[in-house]
């Protein structure tokens, strides 16, 4: 009997667990003894968050991350084979998105291993959910260009789309976020709809949904807090 892929949800920054995560949820990842995660360490952590007796030492750890090697996928999923079960772990929310894990989980189908998807915080659909913009057709870009001036150019891409009918949503680092809203307020029309997310399901949560021209008065501080972004048109 094949073992089964289970996608692993996390929380998404400080949050608790229980408010978060099924218990249901919670009971299998507490009797999986495989993991693949992004690091070890905070992996750890997690599993010790929601069981503090959680036998870390009698436990498996496969990392997967921008540097691994395509090559070392098929040994990750070694334990499905002999009957065990595993689980992809994302650093924060759900595994898949937004996060390295989907070439394992496309692996695990092309070798008809089950795949089982977690009910966890998913930081995409949460902040499409509290948007008010149109969640029957949206797309997620992921993160926008480093350098300036493709990132501009990106931005306006995203706001003719978006004024077209398709919600435009991305994100960028905790550290760059503040500099990705200026640029957004700076470079898109005033009437263009900009919805912001910032630490979805924590106790500091803040959406706000508001037409360019009112960002424009007052900005929030977003400085090192994750943050989702949507463009979207009334």
């Amino acid at each position: 009997m094949k073992g089964t892929l289970y996608l692993v949800p996390v929380t998404l920054g400080t949050t608790e667990f229980r408010h978060v995560l099924p218990e249901n949820v919670i009971s299998i990842i507490k009797r999986l003894r495989s993991f693949i995660v992004e690091d070890v360490r905070t992996a750890r952590r997690f599993l010790r968050l929601i069981d503090p007796e959680f036998p870390i030492d009698e436990t498996e750890f496969a990392l997967l991350n921008e540097h691994t090697s395509s090559d070392e996928h098929p040994r990750f999923l070694g334990s499905l084979t002999k009957g065990l079960d595993i689980g992809l772990m994302s650093e924060a929310g759900v595994p898949g998105v937004a996060d390295p894990g989907s070439p394992i989980i496309f692996l695990a189908h092309k070798l008809d291993f089950r795949v089982v998807p977690l009910t966890g915080p998913s930081s995409v659909l949460l902040a499409m959910m509290a948007s008010g913009l149109n969640g029957q057709n949206f797309a997620f870009n992921g993160y926008l260009p480093v350098k300036s001036n493709e990132r501009i150019a990106m931005i306006k891409r995203l706001e003719q789309l978006a004024l077209k009918g398709q919600s435009q949503m991305f994100m960028e680092t905790p550290y760059r976020n503040q500099k990705l809203l200026n640029d957004i307020v700076k470079y898109c029309r005033d009437e263009t709809l900009l919805s912001v997310a910032v630490d979805l399901t924590s106790d500091n949560e803040y959406v706000k949904t508001l037409p360019i021209r009112d960002w424009k008065r007052k900005l929030p501080d977003i400085n090192k807090k994750p943050a989702m972004f949507i463009l979207g048109c009334c």
